[in-house]
């Protein structure tokens, strides 16, 4: 639908109540789908989540404008940037601590929405609470582990679930008009949609990451994204100065090729997924790593925990929606965590979602228009990512000036390091042209 038109009304059946959708899981994604399909007239939308609460757990995340635009659309704007910070510039740098490139990013870069860290436990706890207050407290099912998934005749869903908490226990089943897989990288839907697809493949690669508390003096208010071909950091500030300190929460993500010694990473891809382990485990590959002004060793050492995971992403589907079930976020397209894109991506995949079936009466013909505009984005952003996505600026530095250098444009031309960061965010459709043109997502609600 082009954006200049006037879309239709949303979402409502003349012969009956709109359709009862189901999402599985409760993170991300799945819940800023609620609230997409609320917003868009779907009165009867239910989320199951398998852990017992909504905690506000993991680490920090960045979001595009693009996905900011969308939350504010839902009204969420305000209470998501409460407890986050704009992020006003990136860095990269090479190992030796020579600047590889300085971009302005959210309203400094031209957008009309700016770009936000904040932590993941923070914007969960926001779209959770929204969802209670907008489609009622029994929209978000907790201690209900979904376990497959069949199609019914005529293709309406059969959700197979595991209740794990409370005075009901046991396993049941769910028959909703509408299933929607949210439930991340492991999604049992998924797996339900495609038997044989196996686990998710394994780069190679260890992530570490964990949350810092620091004085705001010891943190530059900018992200940086430092490393050579082998491996990298990622640090930014996700909150505003707190109590009589003035801490803040610092983010921070390393990646490195596994040992010899750390091959058994590769069995935990079958295990443990969120392993604690001691900063000392990896800090000595960081010694050194300093950064006008921030030094990686120093937020490291004052990091909560830490924990680590293998590198993994999933193979780009050539079909998402199967009848009425369909997949959005991790589930339809997890890729590795470069470009501050996955729950980017997650949230624009919801409101695009809510969209689609709001415009068409067969709920089968809209998630397959939702799936034609959204699998050839992420596809692609999936393949980029790869690829390194824009921090092969990073490795080009480094085989180009292994021991770093005077001037980066002796080593890389001003042009191709804006080619670079140009020709990613022309791939995921958000350079600030398309998204300043506003949301193609809204679906006005009628007025007696």
């Amino acid at each position: 639908m082009s954006r200049h038109t006037t879309p239709p009304a949303p979402y409502a059946d003349p012969y009956g109540p709109s359709p009862h959708v189901v999402i599985a899981g409760g993170g991300v994604a799945g819940l800023t789908a609620a609230l997409a399909l609320h917003a868009a007239g779907f009165e009867r939308v239910t989320v199951v989540e398998a852990a017992a609460a909504i905690r506000p757990l993991g680490a920090g995340l960045n979001l595009m404008p693009n996905a900011v635009r969308e939350l504010d659309a839902l009204g969420l704007l305000e209470a998501v940037e409460a407890g986050a910070v704009r992020t006003r510039e990136l860095r990269y740098y090479h190992r030796s601590g020579g600047l590889i490139s300085r971009e302005p990013r959210g309203l400094g870069a031209g957008y009309r929405w700016p770009q936000l860290s904040v932590h993941r436990g923070h914007l969960q706890q926001v779209l959770a609470g929204a969802v209670r207050a907008r489609l009622g407290p029994g929209a978000l099912v907790t201690g209900v582990r979904v376990t497959g998934a069949e199609p019914l005749p005529g293709g309406r869903p059969r959700l197979l679930i595991e209740h794990r908490e409370g005075a009901v226990r046991g396993r049941a089943s769910l028959e909703p008009d509408v299933l929607v897989g949210a439930d991340g990288i492991r999604s049992a839907v998924r797996a339900a949609l495609h038997p044989g697809e196996g686990g998710p493949p394994w780069n190679g690669m260890l992530v570490w990451r964990g949350v810092s508390r620091m004085p705001a003096r010891a943190v530059r208010p900018f992200m940086l994204i430092a490393g050579d071909d082998r491996q990298k950091a990622v640090v930014y500030p996700m909150s505003r100065p707190t109590g009589q300190s003035g801490e803040v929460l610092v983010n921070w993500a390393l990646a490195r090729p596994a040992e010899a010694a750390c091959a058994s990473a590769a069995e935990r891809l079958r295990g443990d997924w969120n392993r604690a382990v001691p900063v000392e485990t990896f800090l000595p590959y960081y010694e050194g790593w300093e950064f006008d002004g921030v030094s990686v060793p120093d937020v490291l050492r004052a990091a909560d925990s830490a924990h680590e995971y293998p590198m993994v992403d999933r193979t780009p589907l050539d079909r998402w929606s199967h009848g009425r079930t369909t997949l959005i976020g991790d589930a339809a397209h997890a890729m590795y965590p470069i470009g501050s894109n996955g729950a980017t991506q997650s949230i624009v995949d919801a409101r695009a979602l809510a969209h689609a079936l709001a415009h068409h009466a067969d709920p089968a013909e809209g998630l397959a228009a939702y799936e034609r505009e959204r699998r050839p984005v992420t596809t692609a952003l999936q393949r980029a990512n790869r690829e390194r996505g824009p921090e092969v600026v990073i490795d080009l530095a480094h085989t180009r000036a292994p021991h770093g250098f005077t001037d980066i444009h002796d080593v890389i031309p001003a042009e191709e390091l804006a080619a670079v960061a140009g020709r990613y965010a022309a791939t995921g459709g958000f350079d600030p042209a398309t998204v300043n043109l506003g949301s193609p997502y809204e679906v006005p609600v009628p007025t007696a």
